[in-house]
């Protein structure tokens, strides 16, 4: 306003035009003759806008406001804005935008989960192809915040795309995980490689046996080492959490809005929390998933003489005695 009372003075000593004046305000000349008008009846104070500490007209009514912070007190205490404001659309029927959300819940003077400060870190670009990486771990939480049994959730997710896939297990090891491995190829076929930690479900601590250091392997194959070396996945390590960050980020996001979702729908056991997870899922990657680089899928197809089974599963070589007879545990 005062840069325009500015341009108004000159236009009124005749040293620039008064479409000179419109252009350098933003305003179209027929906005600037008003302007110039009022000035000149009321002073330099009819710059002022005529709103200015009014209410807005686009203002929700207070009965509104005051009955989306009793119903954020009631049921959504932990909830962050944004999940709070979708949760009072879709239970409530109440539109609020997350960040008027958060306004009232300031001057109400309500507590509400902020997001911490993250240290940068250099971000490593995504892969250009949809199937070329697949992140894989599992995240150990209170899935069900004491209503059931403790689960672990294994989840994967596509490097390129962001599509995340999952399913609950009451522990983390092989057998869970060559079961979500399976359920990722049964659904979108056998991803280009894999990416995971060091924990000895992926990475054996043994040393090599005789017969895999002629094989030329420097160290012992874990039984999902050995399954991806079967079917052909390159299987990658990583060095720390942080390197695998999109997995790491998508299980900060589900322990926040999965297990809230998940109390709203009172789900108490491992069948109800799979059962949940199934339609809950193609709704998170419809909203979070992003278009590749590049519109090529490297999902091999399952071929036909392959057995699944006789792959993803449990091998222990034995030998055979004279008798004729095989020893196992």
């Amino acid at each position: 306003e005062i840069k325009r009372l500015h341009l108004i003075h000159q236009a009124f000593e005749k040293k620039i035009s008064q479409r000179q004046a419109a252009e350098l305000a933003g305003l179209s000349t027929r906005q600037m003759r008003r302007l110039m008008k009022r000035i000149q009846r009321e002073g330099d104070r009819g710059i002022l806008h005529r709103k200015r500490g009014q209410p807005s007209n686009r203002r929700l009514p207070e009965r509104v406001k005051q009955k989306v912070l009793e119903l954020y007190q009631q049921h959504y205490g932990d909830f962050g804005p944004t999940l709070a404001s979708e949760k009072l659309r879709e239970r409530h029927r109440l539109t609020v935008q997350a960040e008027t959300l958060r306004l009232w819940l300031r001057q109400a003077q309500l507590p509400y989960p902020q997001r911490k400060a993250r240290p940068h870190r250099q971000w490593r670009p995504r892969r250009s192809c949809f199937g070329t990486l697949v992140q894989m771990d599992g995240s150990h939480h209170d899935w069900l915040e004491g209503r059931g049994p403790k689960l672990v959730l294994m989840g994967s997710i596509d490097d390129a795309t962001n599509t995340a896939a999952g399913r609950f297990y009451d522990h983390e090891g092989t057998v869970p995980a060559l079961d979500s491995f399976r359920r990722w190829v049964e659904r979108y076929g056998i991803p280009a490689s894999v990416y995971l930690d060091k924990h000895t479900t992926y990475r054996s601590p043994q040393r090599p046996s005789l017969e895999e250091q002629l094989q030329g392997l420097k160290r012992s194959q874990s039984q999902f080492e050995r399954a991806m070396s079967e079917l052909g996945v390159e299987v990658i390590h990583a060095h720390s959490p942080a390197a695998k960050g999109r997995i790491e980020r998508l299980f900060g996001t589900l322990q926040d809005r999965l297990v809230k979702e998940m109390r709203l729908a009172r789900v108490a056991s491992l069948a109800q929390a799979n059962r949940f997870l199934e339609h809950y899922l193609p709704r998170y990657n419809q909203r979070f998933q992003v278009e590749p680089a590049q519109p090529a899928d490297l999902h091999r197809r399952v071929p036909a003489q392959l057995d699944l089974d006789g792959v993803l599963c449990l091998k222990t070589q034995r030998r055979l005695n004279a008798d004729s007879t095989v020893i196992h545990q």
